[in-house]
């Protein structure tokens, strides 16, 4: 008789327990979210997550900032379509079409929220025009994808910026990629989706000056559905978000983007921080683990079905972990 699989946290337990580990990170902190300030961003792989969450949950996240990532659905559930058709693709584009039926077919069967929850969202995609990873075409389909489910959403296409398939910052330099997919551009993106997605007046951030603080994401997976996170997970914290209710922004990593490979270059480098104390936002910097099996040896966000058939919604181990984060900040998703 084949014997039951242990869910990761237990078995990671158990194995503490034989050879001792070190300490896990504490749980969350208690701070107090504001319901209605909610918003998302990623980059490539992220880029895909971020769209996939705010359908998945358009009631709660009312805006969403997509770098270099193509439109939900695009994968169908396979790697091979992921990487064939929805990166680079050297025949056709993502069919617009059959995707906008898939995303109205999801909402009506309560599988992602209702489509009338991207009323009055910002939307913001952008692409680099020395991106040769992901097709302009492709990130444009998600413009597209957008525009045809909701006439009342606010998209946004930024096309006009000589970068890479990175994360440029505003920082001079020669826009080259470091081994985090980060780049010194001389552009503040960070800047540009705070800007559009959150505070449109906000300006003069030179220095982050609140605390960037470790947490254990175990805490908030379910045995049943193992939503492939690292152990720990990031959050930055204003100050005055310890005293007073803020928003949250959840900004999802590239594919080898993780702490776990490159330390705390994206958490810290990407220019988030800063603009967070202007806006009092909280930023959440979640964090995918690598490993073969199942395939995913770069931490890529889960947009083609590595965690199982349901990734893309309300019932995808990423999502009801996603799901647990808001109920912590007593956020209904």
């Amino acid at each position: 008789m084949q014997q039951p699989r242990l869910a990761r946290p237990v078995a990671a337990a158990l194995l503490c327990t034989l050879i001792g580990c070190s300490d896990p990170d504490p749980p969350l902190p208690e701070l107090s979210i504001d319901a209605t300030r909610i918003s998302v961003s990623g980059i490539s792989a992220g880029a895909y997550m971020a769209h996939q969450v705010h359908l998945v949950f358009s009631r709660t996240v009312d805006g969403a900032a997509l770098i270099a990532g193509g439109p939900y659905g695009c994968a169908q559930g396979s790697l091979q379509t992921a990487l064939a058709d929805c990166m680079n693709p050297e025949q056709k584009s993502p069919n617009l079409a059959h995707l906008a039926a898939t995303v109205r077919e999801r909402a009506e069967a309560a599988r992602i929220d209702p489509l009338a929850g991207l009323a009055d969202d910002r939307v913001l995609v952008v692409h680099g025009r020395a991106d040769r990873t992901v097709a302009s075409a492709v990130t444009t389909a998600t413009a597209d994808l957008y525009r045809a489910l909701s006439d009342a959403a606010a998209v946004k296409q930024d096309l006009d910026h000589d970068f890479a398939h990175v994360f440029p910052t505003a920082a001079p330099g020669g826009c080259t990629a470091d081994d985090a997919h980060m780049a010194d551009c001389n552009f503040d993106l960070a800047g540009e989706i705070v800007r559009y997605l959150i505070d449109a007046d906000a300006k003069n951030a030179t220095m982050a000056q609140g605390a960037l603080i470790t947490f254990d994401q175990r805490a908030y997976a379910d045995t049943e559905h193992d939503p492939r996170l690292s152990d720990r997970g990031y959050l930055y914290v204003p100050a005055q978000c310890r005293e007073q209710a803020c928003g949250l922004h959840i900004a999802f990593h590239g594919c080898e983007m993780q702490a776990d490979r490159v330390g705390t270059r994206f958490v810290e480098g990407a220019g988030y921080n800063r603009w967070a104390d202007k806006v009092s936002v909280v930023v959440l910097y979640p964090q995918v683990r690598s490993s073969m099996m199942p395939l995913n040896p770069k931490a890529c966000w889960d947009w083609w079905g590595y965690t199982g058939s349901d990734y893309d919604t309300r019932d995808g181990a990423q999502m009801r972990w996603l799901k647990r984060v808001f109920a912590h900040f007593g956020v209904a998703a």
